[in-house]
């Protein structure tokens, strides 16, 4: 069986090739709660390559992956107390994993994708300066525009939209649903 050696700090560990299995990776994270830095490095070599393979198909971008991956094991160190001795400690580590992704990728969708001078000024009831702005402020009300403007610019659902605007949530959908249509009407009309 080939070794290799694995540098954590000033230790070196030496690890087998092979993966280890469930109970010796449960052992890894028994022993980082009691203070070995070592055993986490054997964690994070039998298992970075597993989750890093996990995270790429979230974000389909290697240097965005890397990064991930290292947020997946700080927050695994972090939080290694919470581990529960005895249960499967991969899916404790790819459960990280798929919250650390889905938040990055829940947080990407909810930034604004505008200036923020002209966001500022659409926020202010100012003219905005591309067509699509000028087209919402003409062909719809404040209410509607908000609902179609958190829903499309900033992706939250419409349950989402229901609770920060206080509007039940059959109001919200049939906006959405008239104000899609408002905007429709008003753009065929406006290319005629």
């Amino acid at each position: 069986m080939y070794k290799r050696q694995l540098i954590y700090g000033k230790e070196n560990i030496a690890c087998e090739e092979r993966s280890l299995d469930r109970k010796k990776l449960d052992e890894c994270l028994v022993r980082t709660q009691k203070g070995d830095k070592g055993a986490f490095s054997r964690f994070y070599a039998e298992t970075a390559r597993g989750v890093f393979a996990f995270l790429y198909g979230y974000y389909r971008a290697y240097h965005r992956t890397e990064d991930a991956t290292q947020d997946v094991y700080l927050k695994a160190l972090k939080n290694v107390a919470s581990y529960r001795p005895g249960t499967d400690a991969r899916a404790w580590l790819l459960q990280i994993a798929k919250n650390t992704a889905l938040n990055d990728l829940k947080r990407e969708r909810r930034e604004a994708y505008l200036p923020e001078e002209e966001f500022e000024r659409i926020l202010r009831g100012e003219r905005a300066e591309t067509s699509a702005f000028e087209a919402l402020e003409r062909a719809l009300n404040e209410r509607e525009r908000d609902i179609v403007l958190l829903h499309v610019l900033w992706g939250f659902k419409h349950r989402e939209i229901a609770e920060q605007l206080g509007l039940p949530l059959g109001t919200v959908t049939s906006k959405y649903k008239d104000a899609i249509a408002k905007l429709k009407k008003f753009l065929k009309e406006e290319t005629e």
